[in-house]
């Protein structure tokens, strides 16, 4: 007889409790450069900007990271992967929208996620310029500061909210066959996007291009919040270069029209 497969692990809450305080500590951190006047913006080899805002960030949660669990491995936007042993991968982006940030909007987002053997376990969205956070851990559901949140329950695509982070790199046929969707276009992007639609405010999120670190909170947080995401083609995972995230009644009629 074979052997059945082992349940999938629920993260335990006050393990989610105490990487949502992590976060939320590295965000508080951001905010000291926060719309300064003195902020000073570098260019990376890609040609986006960074602040010493993203580099203190990641290096605070890479070392609470580092002093908690150090067996770990950490993939960071800023800084080198490290290794680990445990089966377990901590993703950062220290701020996602650096380019909101650098321009004194509030919409940006400090994210951290976790991988384990059983794939995505917790994700984080924090948003220190607009005082919340949006976190989920697998099989506990998904919460904004302590409120338990969910997706929106609209199912016709027409008159839906989607919103991105921006037009500018979305193909002119991306671009079309939105529109002709009758859809409501909007631009209110990064991780503040993703955590509209965990929360109901908006239906749809669509990245065309994505980094890992950009989405790899959103599979956990939309799955608990009672939604989807996948990439463009309809697959599974945060590590395919684009993102899309839905209320899960409208994610098949949005992947057909993006296909």
């Amino acid at each position: 007889m074979a052997c059945e497969d082992a349940p999938v692990q629920t993260i335990e809450p006050s393990f989610l409790d105490e990487v949502v305080d992590l976060v939320r500590e590295a965000g508080e951190l951001t905010l000291r450069w926060f719309r300064s006047a003195t902020l000073d913006i570098e260019s990376k080899g890609d040609g986006t900007p960074v602040t010493a805002a993203d580099k203190a960030a990641e290096r605070f949660l890479r070392e609470q990271i580092a002093a908690r669990w150090p067996d770990d491995a950490v993939i960071g936007e800023e800084e080198e992967n490290t290794a680990g042993t445990s089966g377990r991968t901590w993703i950062i982006d220290p701020i996602d929208g650096t380019k909101a940030f650098t321009h004194g909007v509030p919409l940006y987002s400090n994210l951290l996620a976790l991988d384990d053997v059983d794939g995505p376990a917790i994700g984080v969205i924090g948003l220190p310029g607009l005082s919340q956070t949006v976190y989920a851990g697998r099989g506990l559901g998904c919460f904004e500061d302590g409120t338990r949140v969910h997706v929106s329950n609209r199912t016709e695509v027409g008159g839906a909210y989607l919103t991105t982070c921006g037009f500018d790199y979305w193909s002119e046929a991306d671009l079309r066959a939105v529109q002709g969707g009758g859809m409501m276009m909007r631009t209110w992007g990064d991780g503040y996007g993703y955590a509209l639609v965990a929360t109901g405010r908006a239906d749809v999120m669509f990245d065309p291009e994505v980094a890992l670190w950009d989405v790899a909170p959103m599979p956990v947080i939309l799955a608990e919040a009672g939604g989807r995401f996948t990439d463009r083609h309809g697959v599974d995972g945060a590590a395919h270069g684009s993102g899309l995230a839905t209320n899960g009644l409208l994610h098949d009629d949005i992947l057909r029209i993006i296909a």
